[in-house]
Formats: structure tokens, sequence, C-alpha cells
């Protein structure tokens, strides 16, 4: 059975969230406020962590960083009342692996929670596997996927955990076009728009990572259709 945290404040949300994934199965904890949460993640081990952004004593913000410093791999589904681009790119920057924003259907909170949970999963997977290969590269750029860095011309490059999902999955499929809503689904798991620009605002930071020097660019624009990764 699968352990979820819900940190959250509102009663009524808490309610709604409690029965509606025991209802599915899940096991569930519930802490009101961000030291309480931190204090249960810190002792008990979850699969996935529900955090609302608005907490009564701390942003949820800073509790999602303080959780990232001790585990960089546990899935963190943000709530938010907050849907304006630049508060979920915060979330997400924070170290977010997804976002929901409120008011939300409960299907569409199980479709989030079994994404991210099966996304862990197979990252899970892979990693124990030192069969498989996981070098990935076009011209001087190379990723490996087991020690999960990433080189251009031998210059160490850093990436938050969301860029690094959206640069392997360039990577996994270098040369092709890519939709924003290819990269929606592979590297958020979300199937629909989310009406906001946040796929474009994450190219643009891998851009300023990796192509910043002038004729060398990797990540290309095809105008009405989406991006590709090749050389250049």
């Amino acid at each position: 059975m699968k352990r979820i945290m819900v940190i959250e404040d509102e009663a009524h949300v808490v309610s709604f969230i409690n029965k509606g994934l025991s209802e599915e199965g899940f096991e569930v904890s519930v802490a009101f406020d961000g030291k309480t949460g931190l204090q249960m993640v810190r002792s008990t081990a979850f699969d996935l962590i529900i955090l609302d952004v608005m907490l009564p004593d701390t942003n949820g913000i800073a509790v999602c960083k303080s959780i990232r410093e001790e585990d960089a791999h546990i899935p963190i589904l943000f709530l938010t009342a907050l849907g304006t681009s630049e508060n979920v790119v915060m979330g997400l920057e924070a170290g977010a692996d997804d976002y929901l924003v409120k008011p939300f259907k409960f299907i569409e909170l199980v479709a989030r929670v079994r994404s991210l949970l099966r996304r862990a999963a197979h990252a899970g997977g892979t990693a124990a596997d030192p069969q498989d290969d996981y070098i990935y590269r076009v011209a001087d750029l190379v990723l490996n996927d087991y020690t999960k860095t990433l080189t251009r011309n031998e210059e160490p490059i850093s990436l938050t955990t969301t860029e690094y999902r959206m640069m392997l999955f360039f990577l996994k499929h270098k040369n092709k076009v890519l939709s924003r809503a290819d990269i929606l689904e592979n590297v958020w798991g979300v199937n629909f728009d989310m009406g906001t620009n946040v796929v474009d605002v994450y190219v643009n930071y891998l851009r300023k990572k990796i192509d910043k020097v002038p004729g060398r660019k990797l990540i290309h624009t095809v105008i009405g259709m989406g991006y590709v990764l090749r050389e250049p």
C-alpha cells in the first residue's frame, strides 16, 4: 500500500483528499502546518507528498525546499490557488514535480498521483540496473542518466529536477519535433493543456544553460509545431 503525506491547512480539503485517496487504496497521513509536516516526513517513509502552497506557519515553497535538501526523489504535488505561470514556475523550481490548481476534481488529483508514482517507480527501476546504457548525447552535450549528470564540451551543467526530465526527454527523442503537448505529458505527466506557458519557460531555462555559444544552438523552435533537439 502506497503511503501519502498531505500537508494542507484547510479542513474541508483535507477531508476530501483523505476520504478519496483512502477509498482508492492509499494510506494517508495528514499535517495541518508545515512544521508538523516536515517532522512527519523526516520520521516516516512516504511514497508521495501532497503539499499546499499557502500554510499558516510557513509557505509550501519553503517546506518543499527543505524536503528536497534531504530527499531528491520523493514525488511532490503542489496544491495552489495561485494558478499564474509565475507561481507555477516558482513551485516547480522549488523542487515540486507537478501542481494542481484549486478547486480541482478528485479524478484529476488521482490521475496526477498515479502518474507521479509510476514515474518514481520507473526511475527507481532504471537506476537499479547497471547493465543498461544510460548515456545520451548530441554533439558535445552528454547526459549520464545513471549518475544524473549533464555536460557540454566536458563542462558540468547543473539542472533542476524538472529541467533534467525535460533534457532527458529531448535527448531520448533527438531530431524529432516535440509539441508542447508531448512535453507536458512526458515531463509533467499532464495529458491536457494547463493553460500556462510553463513549457516555453523551461525551454528558455535549458537554452540559457546549454546554448550559451553563438552558432552552436541545440534546442530549436519549429514555429507552430514545438521544439526539436538536434546538432547545430
